[in-house]
């Protein structure tokens, strides 16, 4: 199996007074391609940071990290941001989408900085909605969408341009109980029809009872690391 993601000895230390915050201490682990991962612990365990510096969005204090063949931390900001637009999706617990723009825009916004033409990058999107349950919602600005739809739109974001690696931030942390099950159903799909890396930090038992990987954080460590093999895709 290959490799979607390698860190060593990995630190991320915040400088504070009169004490530095050690938010990854040390962490070594490898998640496998087409993998379904959880990362779960309390607040301040390290779960945003170890993502965020997958991500490429904060550089460790030490430590290296590969994203499949390429080590990353000593590459450029334009070169991560090259990096980002081609193998990472990112889904935030906050949606993040851009109010002006429709269901459809923001989904197709990725494609767009990859130069993918107008065409293609409205049939990807639309086939993509028909599969997420978003079909006649595309001309909707995310002010007239639920919660769970806004998440959606977002998870089509991330996967719409078939990135190897996608990382999820809480992203069940403001959705009810079937919003979240709807949206599992949705990422748990495309992980297997697709062969997409998934890796999430979560709180929500609900996304930890469906990875097929649960890494534990305590105090910026991995307490414990448990591979289940099962499947909880709703038919």
């Amino acid at each position: 199996m290959k490799t979607a993601v390698r860190t060593t000895n990995l630190w991320k230390i915040y400088p504070q007074e009169p004490d530095p915050v050690e938010a990854v201490r040390g962490i070594s682990t490898e998640i496998e391609t087409g993998d379904f991962v959880a990362m779960a612990g309390p607040s301040g365990s390290g779960k945003t940071t170890m993502l965020n510096m997958i991500g490429g969005l904060t550089r460790p204090s030490r430590g290296q990290i590969w994203i499949g063949d390429r080590e990353i931390t000593e590459m450029s900001d334009k070169d991560l941001a090259q990096l980002r637009l081609e193998r990472i999706g990112f889904v935030f617990q906050s949606y993040n989408l851009l109010p002006v723009l429709t269901a459809l825009e923001n989904a197709e916004f990725t494609l767009l900085l990859s130069g993918v033409p107008k065409d293609e990058r409205r049939k990807k999107v639309l086939e993509l909605f028909d599969k997420i349950g978003l079909s006649g919602l595309e001309d909707r600005k995310p002010g007239k969408l639920s919660g769970g739809q806004q998440q959606r739109v977002a998870v089509a974001r991330a996967v719409v341009a078939n990135p190897a690696l996608i990382l999820a931030d809480e992203p069940t942390a403001n959705l009810d109980s079937k919003a979240s099950t709807d949206l599992l159903d949705v990422m748990e799909r495309l992980n297997q029809d697709h062969g997409t890396t998934f890796l999430f930090s979560t709180h929500d038992p609900r996304v930890m009872e469906r990875s097929r990987r649960l890494i534990t954080l305590v105090d910026g460590q991995i307490e414990s690391d448990e591979r289940r093999n099962h499947s909880s895709v709703s038919p």
